[in-house]
């Protein structure tokens, strides 16, 4: 049974290296989350654990599904900066391990994040993912809107430069 789950920084602290491993694979199998491989673990495991200090302070929420003692997806909520921005976040480092794909945990996250935000007020969610990527598929089905492609955005894990698409879901807000 999976669980989700919304994580305070000393629990991000205790996961991070359940969740270096889950980084670790991603990028192994290829998919483009700000990475280039090989990526090892401690270093991985270094990532999330410099990210308690954004969780402490409110700026990032993180959530994982939890399969038994297993870390096998994560995804994150990043608050605008801004205070013209207050009412938007973007999402994050929505991984599901290559092993759990296709059982809708990728769909169980997003919609975790999706019911926080709109309780904290936040109407309007971003993301990117890149170009032709299996994790578009989850995103249109949950409703995301596509806004367009930018040309050599970001590098997949090889290092080759590819398309970022760009999407956008309104919430209704409390």
């Amino acid at each position: 049974m999976t669980e989700i789950v919304h994580v305070s920084a000393p629990e991000l602290v205790t996961y991070a290296d359940e969740m270096a491993e889950l980084l670790v694979e991603t990028v192994e199998e290829g998919s483009s989350v700000g990475f280039l491989a090989p990526l090892d673990r401690e270093t991985a495991a270094v990532w999330w654990r410099a990210r308690a200090a954004a969780v402490e302070s409110g700026e990032v929420s993180i959530w994982i599904a939890r399969e038994g003692c297993r870390v096998a997806g994560t995804i994150a909520l990043v608050r605008a900066p801004l205070p013209n921005a207050r009412h938007r976040a973007e999402v994050a480092k929505l991984m599901v391990r290559p092993s759990a794909r296709g059982q809708g945990l990728g769909r169980a996250l997003l919609a975790a994040v999706e019911a926080y935000a709109e309780v904290e007020g936040i109407t309007l969610l971003i993301l990117d993912t890149e170009s032709g990527s299996l994790a578009e598929q989850v995103y249109c089905k949950a409703g995301w809107t596509e806004v367009g492609s930018v040309p050599g955005y970001a590098a997949d894990p090889a290092g080759s430069l590819k398309p970022t698409t760009f999407y956008y879901k309104e919430l209704a807000g409390p």
